[in-house]
């Protein structure tokens, strides 16, 4: 089984993808939790106060920092890291290879010659789930494929051998 996954096909940018160092991403999603939350829609006005006032509290606390360090200050849950079961969106990676304009269909390319198409649209939304209980996917990886809704969680796509463009 190969760790890497290609985007290829009509892409400005071919991109390959490792997800052993996703653990580290910023971007990930804890999937134990992710398909049984709600997400309410905050309204604007209030999440910018929000925001502003986390800010101007630690600008009192701490003092103004320049340049602005609250995104690099991370602290790493090394138990939760160990046992959780994780994904990352697909959209930051197609943006990143810049679809090309005449492309209408991404491919999902499986080890076993199996193909899933889907549309632009619909491939924005889609999950790649990297680890199981804090384990990567070793054995029919090295992701799984889920839809953003989680109908297809217990039943995802396995095997993926790269990503194409059409």
């Amino acid at each position: 089984m190969e760790t890497i996954i290609p985007i290829k096909g009509a892409v400005s940018f071919q991109l390959t993808l490792d997800p052993t160092v996703w653990i580290f991403d910023d971007r990930k999603l804890d999937l134990k939790t992710y398909f049984t939350s709600q997400e309410v829609e905050e309204d604007k006005d209030i999440k910018y106060m929000r925001e502003v006032g986390a800010h101007w509290s630690r600008e009192i606390m701490e003092g103004a920092t320049f340049p602005p360090t609250l995104k690099s200050e991370r602290k790493f849950d090394r138990k939760g890291m160990e046992t959780g079961t994780f994904g990352i969106e697909l959209s930051p990676f197609l943006k990143n290879a810049e679809i090309k304009p005449e492309a209408t269909t991404i491919v999902i390319e499986c080890e076993d010659g199996k193909e899933y198409p889907f549309s632009i649209a619909e491939a924005q939304t889609l999950i790649l789930k990297y680890s199981q209980d804090g384990k990567p996917l070793l054995e029919d990886g090295p992701v799984h494929v889920l839809f953003k809704d989680g109908s297809n969680v217990d039943n995802p796509i396995k095997n993926v051998s790269a990503i194409r463009v059409e």
